[in-house]
């Protein structure tokens, strides 16, 4: 006789009471409370709920990976949630080799984070266009805000639509807001809010998580994979909030001449080393410190004031900060530089830049999103 498990309906771990720097530990008593009740949150998610604490858990990403493969042994729907404030960083790359021949969307959270000046039809456009450009035709692309239930309608639809013949799968990397948007849809769905937990942090979903809508299937929330190439990896939970976003982006316009630098606080740095005088407009989060001063200073400033004028990094972080690294980059007119989950910067003339990043954080360029 097989022994009865029991999931967190926080992350879905299953709960055990013997190892407490594991995953899905429950102490004893509350694990008996638990089973009174019904339900499991693992000492993890009840912390991170109530205190807004997170415990490290040394996860390997091949778990993660191993949940996604399952998806191409089921009659699946996939919807893979992507962040609209760090595109490239999120994709996941290859999604097909997990998927198999599954048909998928591809949902743009966090819309909400654009300037509010945008036209979200020609976003939409723009990233069907970014997306075939990676090899990735999905049957639809939908821009929501998973904070905002006024914009799920179309998403609601598709799935009312694949549920009547097949589960339906939400994937994405970490910190894409995956499990706001599911507890949005259970809440819509007539189930419990904030039964799922959510955070800032990345990789707080650690397993599978059904979510029953009809007698044969569910929505299944699916573990996120976790990014290492996305900057804010870097940092402590606390300076994560300097980086990443939670209201609309406001541009910052800077006139700039080669022989110039401009630094993102103390994560990163480009050289304006050729080209005329140009503007350059700066889409990240409006509390990231951006700061201008000579080329031919740069090196010397970097190392003077990184982890305090030219923070984050913090100087708690500076322990397991990378060296920064540099590349030369040709920015033809209205092409955007990106940095993984730091945002981007545009030009009106085309530029040559040296961009110092830390080593093994993702950059790419691309045809200007605003």
């Amino acid at each position: 006789m097989t022994e009865e498990k029991f999931q967190c309906i926080g992350c879905g771990a299953v709960i055990q009471t013997e190892s407490p720097n594991e995953i899905g530990y429950l102490p004893k008593g509350a694990f008996e409370k638990g089973l009174e009740k019904g339900e499991f949150y693992c000492q993890r998610c009840f912390r991170l709920r109530h205190y807004n604490e997170l415990q490290d858990l040394d996860i390997s990403d091949d778990v993660f990976l191993d949940r996604l493969n399952d998806i191409s042994q089921d009659n699946a729907y996939v919807i893979h949630v992507i962040d609209i404030f760090d595109i490239e960083g999120s994709i996941i790359s290859g999604l097909e080799r997990f998927i198999s021949n599954q048909p998928y969307i591809v949902v743009a959270n966090k819309i909400d984070l654009l300037p509010k000046s945008v036209k979200t039809n020609r976003i939409r456009h723009w990233l069907s266009v970014q997306l075939n450009s990676m090899g990735l035709y999905p049957d639809d692309v939908i821009l929501l805000s998973a904070t905002k239930r006024q914009t799920l309608e179309n998403l609601t639809q598709i799935i009312e639509r694949e549920i009547k013949q097949r589960n339906v799968y939400i994937v994405g990397v970490t910190n894409v807001g995956k499990s706001t948007l599911i507890n949005q849809l259970i809440e819509y769905y007539g189930g419990e809010a904030n039964i799922i937990t959510t955070s800032n942090f990345p990789g707080t979903t650690l397993d599978m998580i059904e979510i029953p809508l009809t007698d044969d299937h569910s929505i299944i929330d699916t573990p996120g994979i976790i990014r290492k190439s996305q900057a804010a990896h870097l940092l402590s939970r606390k300076s994560m909030q300097q980086i990443l976003p939670t209201k609309p982006i406001k541009p910052r316009t800077f006139q700039l001449n080669s022989g110039q630098a401009m630094f993102f606080g103390g994560m990163a740095y480009f050289d304006f080393i050729e080209g005329d005088k140009s503007a350059f407009t700066f889409y990240v989060n409006n509390d990231l410190y951006l700061h201008r001063t000579k080329s031919e200073k740069a090196v010397e400033v970097y190392a003077e004031h990184k982890g305090d004028l030219l923070s984050p990094p913090t100087a708690e972080d500076l322990a397991d900060f990378p060296e920064l690294v540099s590349v030369d980059i040709q920015l033809n007119e209205n092409e955007d530089l990106v940095i993984s989950s730091l945002g981007w910067v545009t030009v009106n003339k085309p530029v040559k830049l040296r961009l110092y990043y830390p080593k093994g954080i993702h950059y790419s360029k691309r045809k200007s999103m605003i």
